[in-house]
């Protein structure tokens, strides 16, 4: 029995926090998204009555807060079938037998019994009328289903029980109004307790009513709610960069970052020793953002500035301590970076090369050196097969080369994130060529979701060549993603493949590409799985990143599968293929078509050849299709060349009146067996034209 029982009627808010220890920042964005989807779920299965929900976050709490909750929850309503009419009732229409006997297993009188009539008869129903429950047990339910449905990559277990999650669970709360929901999770009750700032407030704190959530938080210096706490961030160091002379180098996923790092933030600004700033651009921006969490600060010419922005967990008071707490660990970090720059730059980047050999990029793969060669063994063929010259050929072999030799420097050493830029920049200082060094930055990209793309020929090549030598050699010792667990980072990989030939539109088989690594891998005695298994899990898996990627772009997943049914091997003419299809649904003669060209194809199958007597028509209707087809033809082989795949939909669906017309006035399966076979050649030219661009009978038709 819920401990809200009897309280006032009327609409109130909820809320469910779960306080725990500090949890990692970088989770924050996507795991608030996944609560709220969940709670919005699990709220309409337990028919709460509300208006919103949404979830927030700080480094020590997971919080659910849902609007206007009444105090019962929808009724459901369901209707149970009954017997026949004719069963329930005698012909005088008074209930039999069978009518009170099921009325009264449903629980309703029998006058309460409805008729319908259905195809197949009359029918007796009962209609149950199912009463919400309380909204305090029903929000019991969804919490408890709640947190039990949160999964973590790296989740915890502490005490005796099997009970995991992201950090360790301090305290609960759960209201309803002023009501205590009564949930427990691994043993902890809820209650109306809650903790404010760490270290700016001592001991639990009491929350009188849900509505007051964020109200008594706040005033125990915690801002619950994250576009509050962003807001205060960001004007807060652009402000202060400005006052500075300058402004920040603006960084959204370091922005984020910094607004779940903190409970109550309190913009800072910071300096460094200007002679530090003869460090490469990159090394300094590398030590704040990735390592310090700080913001850059560089003037209108984009030169850094010996400035930097950060951010604490406090008030805005007596900031002088941290602040030079900061410039003390930023300085250190950026003097090392100085002393390493100017070793490694000492030898020349091919030196390093060697030193390769001592990195196991796998222990069933090799050494990264080993990697390199093969690297440069696909970098060549690639190159012949797009015909590249023999100057283009040189520059290729020689970024492959170098391609991971930074992997050796001090610098990378320290910040690994810095591999490629490092490279780039110590190839240059070698006397390499600006084509070369871009390469060595470029093949590494994309590095993530809407990173860049290699623009140069030789960064092409060779990011191709790295991303389908690591996806082969882990295919072909059997490691392979599944589900959430990708920790070679495979997936990346691929979808880097797919971006690259998509959009820099390049038309390479991928069935040759992933055939050249395999083979490599297996001349080299690395496969441990069959070069025919290991290539067909490649392309499935790279199948599913172009469908997902189509997807992503808001095609309907019918026309994705339509294009894809007819080959993905040419990835950039497989997205062209998909993007006209979209572009063509919207239209009313799309839809005809599609009606035509699916009833087409399916007697298409029928026919022994595909050639077209003309000589055997006689319909008007079917002379009518053939000259209108034959006209058509021809254009549609030269857009098809040219690829023009909207203009060969047009033209495909100018012909769905006369195919409309043509099954409605002829007999296609006609006695006459060679009548019969040509109508089919004629339905099976159609067909195979369409098929050029996709396979129609997967396109879910709609109304237009």
């Amino acid at each position: 029995m819920s401990s809200c029982q009897g309280a006032s009627s009327g609409r109130r808010d909820a809320v469910l926090e779960i306080g725990t220890e500090e949890m990692p920042a970088r989770l924050f964005p996507e795991l608030l998204s996944t609560i709220t989807e969940i709670a919005d779920r699990l709220l309409k299965e337990e028919r709460v009555d509300y208006s919103s929900v949404k979830a927030y976050a700080t480094p020590r709490r997971l919080v659910l807060y849902i609007k206007d909750v009444a105090p019962f929850g929808s009724p459901l309503v369901r209707e149970v079938r009954g017997p026949t009419y004719g069963v329930a009732f005698d012909s005088n229409g008074e209930p039999t037998r069978a009518a009170i006997g099921f009325a009264r297993a449903q629980g309703v009188d029998v006058s309460d019994l409805v008729v319908k009539e259905e195809a197949k008869g009359k029918f007796v129903y009962a209609v149950l009328r199912i009463p919400g429950s309380e909204a305090a047990d029903a929000l019991k339910n969804v919490c408890t289903r709640l947190v039990g449905s949160l999964s973590f990559e790296r989740a915890m277990r502490w005490g005796d029980g099997g009970f995991r999650f992201i950090r360790p669970i301090r305290w609960i709360l759960a209201l309803y109004g002023s009501c205590v929901i009564d949930v427990e999770i691994n043993g902890m009750k809820g209650n109306r307790f809650t903790s404010g700032h760490r270290f700016l407030t001592s001991g639990m704190i009491e929350v009188p009513r849900a509505e007051d959530y964020f109200d008594v938080l706040e005033k125990a210096f915690c801002i619950v709610g994250q576009d509050k706490r962003k807001a205060v961030v960001e004007k807060g160091i652009k402000d202060l960069a400005e006052e500075a002379g300058g402004q920040i180098v603006e960084d959204e996923r370091l922005l984020t970052e910094l607004t779940y790092l903190a409970e109550h933030p309190a913009p800072l600004i910071g300096r460094f020793d200007p002679k530090l700033l003869s460090l490469p651009k990159e090394v300094i921006i590398t030590s704040m953002k990735v390592h310090q969490r700080f913001f850059p600060v560089q003037n209108a010419k984009g030169d850094l500035l010996p400035v930097f922005a950060a951010v604490r967990d406090g008030l805005a008071t007596h900031v002088d301590s941290v602040r030079k707490g900061y410039e003390r660990v930023l300085s250190a970090r950026l003097k090392d970076a100085k002393f390493f720059y100017e070793e490694d730059t000492k030898l020349e980047l091919e030196s390093y090369v060697e030193g390769l050999k001592g990195i196991v990029f796998h222990e069933s793969l090799g050494s990264v050196h080993d990697k390199t060669c093969r690297t440069i063994a696909l970098g060549e063929a690639l190159a012949d097969r797009l015909e590249y010259d023999e100057d283009a050929k040189a520059k290729i072999r020689r970024a492959a080369l170098l391609s991971k030799a930074d992997l050796v420097t001090n610098m990378v050493r320290e910040f690994p994130e810095l591999q490629g830029v490092i490279g780039r920049r110590y190839a240059l200082i070698s006397g390499e060529s600006e084509d070369i060094a871009r390469a060595i930055f470029e093949h590494y990209l994309p590095r993530f979701r809407g990173d860049l793309l290699p623009e140069s020929p030789p960064g092409i090549i060779l990011a191709l060549a790295d991303k389908i030598d690591t996806v082969a050699g882990f295919f072909g010792i059997g490691i392979m993603p599944s589900g959430s667990e990708d920790p070679y980072a495979l997936r990346r990989n691929i979808l880097g493949i797919v971006s690259i030939l998509n959009e820099r539109e390049v038309h390479l088989p991928l069935s040759w590409l992933v055939s050249k690594a395999v083979t490599l891998l297996e001349t080299q005695g690395v496969l441990q799985r069959s070069s025919k298994e290991t290539i067909d899990d490649i392309l499935d898996a790279v199948g599913q990143r172009i469908r997902s990627s189509l997807i992503d772009r808001g095609i309907r997943y019918d026309l994705v599968d339509a294009a894809m049914a007819v080959g993905f091997d040419d990835v950039p003419d497989a997205y062209k293929r998909a993007a006209a299809l979209e572009e063509a649904s919207v239209t009313r003669e799309f839809a005809l078509a599609c009606t035509g060209y699916i009833r087409a194809s399916r007697l298409a199958g029928n026919a022994d050849h595909g050639d077209v007597d003309p000589a055997l028509l006689s319909e008007p209707a079917e002379i009518r299709l053939f000259d209108a087809l034959s006209k058509s033809e021809e254009s549609i082989r030269v857009m098809l060349m040219e690829k023009d795949y909207s203009g060969v939909l047009k033209a495909l669906s100018e012909l769905a009146e006369p195919i409309d017309v043509f099954f409605t006035d002829v007999l296609v399966m006609a006695e006459d067996e060679n009548v019969r076979q040509n109508r089919l050649a004629l339905l099976a030219r159609i067909a195979s034209l369409a098929r050029q661009v996709a396979d129609l009978n997967r396109v879910v038709e709609k109304e237009v």
